[in-house]
Order: structure tokens, then C-alpha cells, then sequence
């Protein structure tokens, strides 16, 4: 268990007022793009300074320029009060910085152990070798302060995203970092996985590491922040305490418009059509007994803790993985064969990693947006540019892609709007049947209220959604009911007058 520790404002008098590091007035630019302008950034020991911003506000540049992966065009670091030049990853981490991106950067066939240490291994007996039992052991110490049990010996890419993300975590608390970045830790974890890395983030505290922590979650700002920034296109809107501002007027800073952030909506009091059945359905990834319908004009949650089986039901019922039992129906008719037979069926899904099913990462925004729909488009089978160029340009506006043009590469966008073009990839397919996989991971408030407005659009003009959420409070708000996952099995479903948090986690934890 984490010790009690003292608060954040405890532990920056233990530490000094003095700032650890300072960027005073950074800017950056890309072809086409000003990221920063005159941005600063100041970080003290013991302190969670909350960096926020809208997707593609200049957040992961800035941290980059701090963690050297890029260079400033201008401006200056400070650490200590001294001028610094951080000209590479290994310059950062001599000063004791440690990032953990959005974006993963293991290896995906080294174990767990290996990720965690690569580079640092703990020498052996004889010169040149490795202390592979000393290395484990001390892979699955660190793992166990953030309360879980993952094989240290297990191969990175057997891993689902959010045991991922939990050895990204440990990988960088291994460092002993004195300054620590967390660019959204917690968007593919659980409430209670959450929780446990809360724990250790105060711990760090205590000991006076300074923490630089992005996310899109409100709530989490203020649960465990000290300090607040703002960027907005590049740059700095204001720093605030958290004390001293509302999630009201955070959006404001970032946004500079109001949103709706309660995602309320007409629930569906009479669904129509049966577009989605799954029948007893089991696959070679682990899921069994699958029972499941969805119907037009619905959006039906799939709850459930990380590991429990719920993005193996959505790639099994699109035909990602093989199924070995059972069946699944897409309006009214079985589903034979792999993916490209469920987009014919008009059935789409938009999966958990985005970057390696979602996307194809080095061609443009606009071949990406077009690409499960060239049959739609082109049913003559002669490709028209321009065509492709108007309905890519329509999806930027509707969706709000913030890019230079539809011809910029689909790898030089930010997280969040990568995942609005893998959502605009499907609605020019037209398809009815919608698998959303964590559909707002890693998306600002304000793109996340637009995400749930497309979804509600979709069913509203008749389609049917299947939604998964790892946060049960978009669970319980945007659908009208959901079926709760355990053990790889679905265990329960909850009608709309029963779907609470609550309820959610009793059959989730096995306390129905």
C-alpha cells in the first residue's frame, strides 16, 4: 500500500518556491503550422502542474521541446535557475526527465522487463551479460506499486493498450525521474487502475518529484492537480490555481466558446430494427457466450474492467479475430468472412489503437477519409482526386480537423484529431451498424461533446452503436442501456432505468 502523504501545496514549501525547470518563451514552427508562440512553462518540485489545451494546442510539442525531441525556434530553458541546451532524449533524462506519451514506445516483441529496462539492464556475473532474475523481480516490484499483476516475461505486443500504458508508467518511474510527464495516463485505464496511479503520483510528490500532467478529463484536474496552464493555438491563455478556476472557465481558456459538457440526450424509448445480433458467439481471443442485440435508433454500452474481454468482442464480431462458435448477424444476415465482408455488410468499427488499426499513417487526411468508401464513391472504379479532395475537405468541417489541408499525412496530426478521421473514414462508407472502441481516448473536452453529438446524429438517422467506454460515467450518460463483461463473458445487462456507475461495477467486481 502507498503511504498518507502531504497535500501538493505541503510539499512545494518542503521543496522551495524556486522553479525546478522553466521554458520562458518557446516557439516552434512546422511547415504550414505556428505550434507555439512566446510560450512559458514553469515546473516546481513537489507540484502536479495540469497542462491543458484542445487537440493540437501545442501540449505534446511543448513537452517535446522539454524532453529534446524537438528544438526550440526560440526561447530558453532553465533548470535549477541555470540556463540549460537539451539537444537530445539523452540530455533529458542526464537532468532527470522522464515523458510517458500518449503514444506508446515500447518494443513490442521484448518482454515486459526488457521495455522497462532497455537500455539500463542490471548487469550479471561476467562482463556483458544481463541479471535477467534480478531484472524481473525488480519489473514486477515497480508494477506492484501501481496494484497490478502483469507477466514480466510476456511479449509487450501480447498486451492489451491499457496494460500498455501500464508498463510505459512503470518504465518511466524506473528512471527515478525528478521530473515526470504524463501525457493522458489514465485514457486507457479503468476507475481503479486510476486510482492506484494516483496513489504513486502522490507519493512522488511527497518526495519531491515534479510532475507535468496533460489530460482531457476534467475531473482529474482537479482531483489531482496543484497548477493549471492553458495553451490555445500555441499559445499561453492563462496559469492558474485549482482553486482559483471552474471546469467552466478552463473550457472558456481552451475552447473560447461554451460547450455542452453534460453529453445529455433524447434517450430511445422505441428502438427500431434489429441490425446487430451476436448468438453464443466464442473466438480464439479468449471470449465465450457472447449474447448480444443491438437495434436501430440505440446506443448500447459494453462495460466492464480493463481485461475483461470487451474490445475482443467487438473485433471478433467484425471478423478482426476468428471466431470459433457461434454467430453474428448484421442486418438480419450472417456475417462470413474477415473484416472487408462486415464493411459490404455496412458495419464499421473504430478501434482502441488508432495508430495501428485505424489509420494509414503515412498517406494524407484525405486518402484516409475516403479509404472503406472508394466503392461508395467510385462505382466505376476511376478514382477522381477532386472527389476524394470535396468529401475529405466536407469531413474536415463537420468534424472539426484541425490540419493545414486534406493533403497533410494522417502522422503529423495529433492525437485527437487522428481519431475524428478514423470516425469520418466510416460515416462516408454509410454504415449501420457502428463498434466504437473507446471513441474519445486521448480527445479534448470540446471534441469529445462533438464526438457524442456525431454518435447520437448516427442513431437518431437510424443506425445502431455499440459502445465501449473504460469510463463508466459516458457509459451511464450517453446510452440507453449496456451489458457488463467479466471473465471474458457477459455477465449482465442493465436497462436504462438501471445503468448507474454503481450497478456497472457490482457486476463488473463480481458483486451482483
Amino acid at each position: 500500500m502507498v503511504p498518507a502523504v502531504a497535500s501538493g501545496q505541503a510539499a512545494r514549501a518542503a521543496h522551495g518556491a524556486v522553479p525546478l525547470f522553466e521554458l520562458r518563451d518557446i516557439s516552434k514552427a512546422f511547415p504550414g503550422v505556428q505550434a507555439l508562440s512566446a510560450v512559458s512553462f514553469t515546473i516546481r518540485a513537489g507540484e502536479v502542474h495540469v497542462l491543458l489545451g484542445q487537440n493540437g494546442a501545442g501540449k505534446s510539442t511543448l513537452m517535446k521541446i522539454l524532453c529534446g525531441a524537438y528544438h526550440a525556434d526560440a526561447g530558453e530553458l532553465r533548470y535549477n535557475g541555470e540556463p540549460v541546451a537539451i539537444r537530445s532524449p539523452a540530455d533529458a533524462r542526464a537532468l532527470g526527465i522522464a515523458v510517458i506519451f500518449q503514444e506508446f514506445s515500447l518494443v513490442p516483441y521484448l518482454s515486459v522487463a526488457q521495455n522497462i529496462f532497455l537500455g539500463r539492464e542490471p548487469g550479471g556475473r561476467f562482463p556483458g551479460t544481463i541479471d535477467h532474475g534480478r531484472m524481473h523481480a525488480e519489473a514486477k516490484r515497480l508494477l506492484g506499486m501501481l496494484g497490478v499483476e502483469i507477466d514480466t516475461r510476456a511479449l509487450v505486443h501480447t498486451l492489451g493498450v491499457a496494460q500498455q500504458q501500464l508498463v510505459e508508467i512503470t518504465k518511466a518511474l524506473s528512471q527515478e525521474a525528478r521530473i515526470l510527464v504524463l501525457d493522458e495516463p489514465t485514457s486507457a485505464l479503468s476507475d481503479r487502475e486510476t486510482e492506484r496511479l494516483f496513489a504513486v503520483i502522490r507519493r512522488l510528490q511527497a518526495e519531491g518529484v515534479a510532475m507535468v500532467y496533460i489530460s482531457h478529463r476534467l475531473p482529474e484536474v482537479f482531483q489531482i492537480g496543484d497548477r493549471i496552464t492553458v495553451l490555445r493555438d500555441g499559445k499561453c491563455m492563462a496559469t492558474v490555481g485549482v482553486d482559483e478556476t471552474t471546469p467552466d472557465e478552463l473550457v472558456d481558456l481552451m475552447i473560447g466558446r461554451r460547450i455542452d459538457m453534460q453529453y445529455t440526450r433524447e434517450y430511445c424509448a422505441a428502438p427500431g430494427e434489429v441490425l446487430l445480433e451476436v448468438r453464443d458467439l466464442a473466438a480464439a481471443n479468449g471470449i465465450a457466450e457472447i449474447n448480444l442485440a443491438v437495434r436501430a435508433g440505440e446506443i448500447v454500452g459494453l462495460a466492464g474492467l480493463v481485461g475483461a474481454g470487451r474490445s475482443e468482442v467487438a473485433r471478433a464480431i467484425f471478423g478482426a479475430d476468428r471466431t470459433t462458435a457461434g454467430e453474428v448477424l448484421i442486418l438480419g444476415r450472417p456475417r462470413h468472412g474477415g473484416p472487408d465482408r462486415s464493411v459490404r455488410m455496412r458495419a464499421a468499427l473504430i478501434p482502441e489503437s488508432r495508430k495501428q488499426e485505424g489509420l494509414a499513417l503515412i498517406r494524407t487526411v484525405s486518402d484516409n477519409l475516403v479509404l472503406a468508401s472508394l466503392a461508395r464513391l467510385f462505382p466505376r472504379r476511376w478514382f477522381s482526386p477532386g472527389a476524394a479532395a470535396r468529401t475529405a475537405q466536407a469531413n474536415i468541417a463537420q468534424l472539426r480537423i484541425a490540419t493545414p489541408g486534406a493533403r497533410q499525412e494522417v502522422q503529423f496530426l495529433s492525437g485527437g484529431n487522428q481519431q475524428k478521421v478514423v470516425v469520418g473514414k466510416w460515416l462516408n462508407a454509410e454504415a449501420r451498424v457502428y463498434l466504437f472502441d473507446e471513441p474519445t481516448r486521448g480527445i479534448d473536452v470540446g471534441a469529445k461533446a462533438e464526438v457524442f453529438a456525431l454518435i447520437d446524429r448516427l442513431v437518431r438517422e437510424g443506425a445502431g452503436v455499440l459502445m465501449i467506454s473504460s469510463e463508466l460515467a459516458e457509459v451511464v450518460k450517453v446510452c440507453d442501456r449496456a451489458y457488463v463483461m467479466r471473465g471474458h463473458r457477459i455477465v449482465g445487462e442493465l436497462a436504462r432505468g438501471e445503468l448507474t456507475e454503481e450497478n456497472i461495477l457490482r457486476l463488473a467486481m463480481h458483486h451482483a
